[in-house]
């Protein structure tokens, strides 16, 4: 299980390629892996975005991402996880959020990675504020499913 935050911008399709590069114990153990890559759109609640900062308290962002990292562990049966989140400035078309689950079969890794991203929007701290043509403003609600 890797859980990384990131101020800088990252290829997500490199990101998995060095991880499974670096983790030979999943070789040959791997049937399913199952992806997750959440980028910035250019609009929201209907006005034109031209950049976000996303902000965060460190430690307990980590801890979150941690601990649901290992709830999916507990419910599924995978063989490991990454997930990688920025923060700071983001442009549109930036990768936000990676997450990655690896296991033998895609019945299990399917679920785990959809619980990942379900609750990472609903539990972690993070608070955007949003650059529109007019102002900057304060992201009160996760976007619907």
């Amino acid at each position: 299980m890797l859980v990384e935050l990131r101020g800088n911008n990252f290829d997500p399709w490199q990101e998995i390629q060095q991880f499974q590069n670096s983790h030979p114990e999943l070789t040959g153990k791997f049937g399913a892996t199952s992806v997750f890559v959440g980028t910035m759109r250019d609009f929201n609640d209907g006005k034109d975005v031209s950049s976000m900062f996303l902000e965060h308290y460190p430690e307990m962002t980590q801890k979150y991402l941690e601990d649901i990292s290992t709830e999916a562990s507990q419910k599924w049966s995978i063989l490991d996880t990454l997930i990688i989140h920025r923060y700071g400035e983001i442009q549109p078309d930036d990768p936000i959020v990676l997450l990655v689950v690896w296991s033998a079969h895609r019945a299990q890794t399917i679920p785990a990675c959809s619980y990942l991203i379900e609750e990472l929007k609903m539990r972690a701290p993070f608070w955007k504020r949003e650059t529109t043509k007019n102002q900057t403003r304060w992201v009160e609600k996760n976007t619907p499913v």
